[in-house]
């Protein structure tokens, strides 16, 4: 296989964890650019900065690269002013995460991560978004992130479509395997319940049971110990 052009964001942040696990796992396949927020943009789909200023600063990195950069703007600006103005040349494929928390079911439409991903085959380039339950257990995305990249290298997707990637809450012995062709289940992982608190509205997060969202769903895999894998189209192709 090739070396390819990887680059790489998130929406987590330039200093994210799941970032610096991505490219370490990714340098096998490539030489790694790195461009991500300079702070947290979770939430900001495929928003676009479209005047005004952006803030480009080279960043330290725990991973050797090519460059890293901060960029004072979205997951989307990340993957625009690296593709048209960073890079030396266009990347081959754009890796996005590794996001801290799930981006599955109805969730996938309000992500950044997958926002970076989709802006990248809006310009023509391949994209996989990869994202884990919000704790501190990395050991499955760990174990199987080089096997998935590996394997998802070697499927091309058509026009505007990207890999989304979610990993298990659950220990790599603990992990059943991978799961291929999941669809984004009919529901959100992450609900928001609102409780009203005087003047303002108290935000709490409530969580869907392992038998809410349907079987061969990406929710109903992640919850049942598996690494969930499947295809995202653009609504714009």
């Amino acid at each position: 296989m090739k070396k390819l052009k990887i680059l790489i964001s998130n929406d987590d942040g330039i200093q994210a964890a799941g970032l610096a696990r991505l490219a370490a796992a990714a340098v096998q396949f490539g030489e790694i650019w790195v461009a991500a927020p300079q702070s947290q943009c979770s939430g900001m789909s495929q928003k676009l900065t479209i005047s005004g200023e952006i803030a480009v600063a080279r960043a330290a990195f725990p991973v050797p690269v090519q460059a890293a950069w901060a960029i004072g703007g979205t997951p989307a600006d990340c993957v625009q002013t690296a593709i048209y103005a960073l890079m030396p040349e266009r990347p081959d494929i754009v890796f996005s995460g590794v996001n801290f928390g799930y981006n599955a079911g109805f969730d996938i439409a309000y992500s950044g991560t997958m926002g970076a991903a989709l802006e990248a085959v809006m310009n023509g380039v391949p994209a996989i978004a990869f994202s884990k339950f919000d704790s501190d257990n990395w050991q499955t995305a760990e174990q199987y992130l080089p096997r998935i990249i590996q394997t998802l290298l070697q499927k091309p997707l058509g026009p505007g479509e990207i890999w989304n990637v979610n990993f298990p809450d659950c220990t790599a012995a603990q992990c059943k395997g991978v799961l291929y062709g999941r669809t984004p289940a009919a529901c959100s992982f992450y609900d928001n319940d609102y409780v009203r608190t005087g003047d303002a509205l108290s935000i709490r997060v409530t969580n869907p049971g392992p038998d809410r969202c349907r079987e061969g769903s990406d929710i109903h895999a992640v919850l049942h110990g598996y690494v969930s894998v499947g295809e995202i189209r653009s609504p714009l192709f």
